[in-house]
């Protein structure tokens, strides 16, 4: 199946590194978020990959263009016969990736109708966004999927804290601090959708329709959205305090959504 990736967004509440760059290509650690997604998502089997590019779009291409020069060692012979010497394999070499531009203006529901050309012959397809990492299961979330029958699956999903949660004795000294900690009450959009090619006859062709509001509602309305529940870690970058986070979970070493 292959997997499409929203990558087009602005990220204006991430504006202190979003200026200069698209948002998925924020980075954690020494890799853009959009490789920890595709990371995830190749782990499970999936590695054709569909980007829907829009803002700063061109910092997308360069990456995935320069990838080899950029990530590998390399030996140069200069002169006028020059000569490039790759050293290094990586785990990426398998990956196919099209870089399709969907418009710098252009909402949800348009940057998907937009990629329906790539997706071939396949009767299924994975999309989430490009700004959110999590520990979930894809190949579970197919099989739940293909269980049910119906149109769309969305990965539900407990919202992360917004703040620090402290364990405190009754004197008030504290014994547990949990930076944003995922809350237990409540389910939200985590992403990760499993979807039936069926949904592109909700979507149309509009550029100006996010598909989380009419396409998705007018699907959940005939009974065809089911979610599939993830209890587990999730976490969007929508704010530098939550890019800190994640940087510092994986500079830990212990960055829950690494299943590779």
């Amino acid at each position: 199946m292959k997997v499409v990736i929203l990558c087009g967004g602005k990220g204006t509440r991430l504006r202190e590194e979003t200026e200069y760059r698209p948002k998925p290509m924020v980075p954690i650690g020494d890799r853009p978020i959009l490789w920890h997604i595709m990371k995830t998502y190749a782990a499970h089997g999936h590695r054709e990959f569909v980007l829907c590019l829009g803002y700063k779009g061109e910092v997308i291409k360069d990456f995935f263009r320069n990838y080899l020069w950029m990530t590998s060692d390399v030996t140069l012979k200069l002169g006028h016969e020059p000569q490039l010497t790759i050293h290094n394999h990586h785990d990426e070499e398998d990956w196919t990736v099209t870089l399709a531009d969907t418009g710098q203006e252009t909402m949800t529901a348009g940057r998907i109708a937009r990629i329906e050309k790539y997706l071939g012959d396949d009767q299924e397809f994975l999309f989430t966004y490009g700004d959110g990492v999590g520990s979930v299961d894809i190949q579970k979330a197919v099989e739940f999927h293909r269980g049910h029958g119906k149109l769309l699956s969305v990965t539900a999903v407990h919202p992360p804290g917004r703040f620090g949660e402290l364990g405190m004795k009754p004197g008030g000294e504290v014994t547990e601090f949990n930076e944003k900690p995922q809350t237990e009450g409540g389910w939200i959009n985590g992403g990760y959708f499993v979807a039936s090619r069926k949904i592109f006859s909700y979507i149309g062709n509009s550029d100006h329709v996010m598909f989380e509001q009419e396409p998705i509602r007018k699907i959940a309305a005939e009974g065809q959205l089911m979610a599939y529940q993830h209890a587990g870690f999730w976490q969007p970058m929508d704010t530098y305090q939550e890019f800190l986070l994640l940087n510092r979970l994986w500079d830990s070493g212990k960055a829950p959504w690494k299943v590779w």
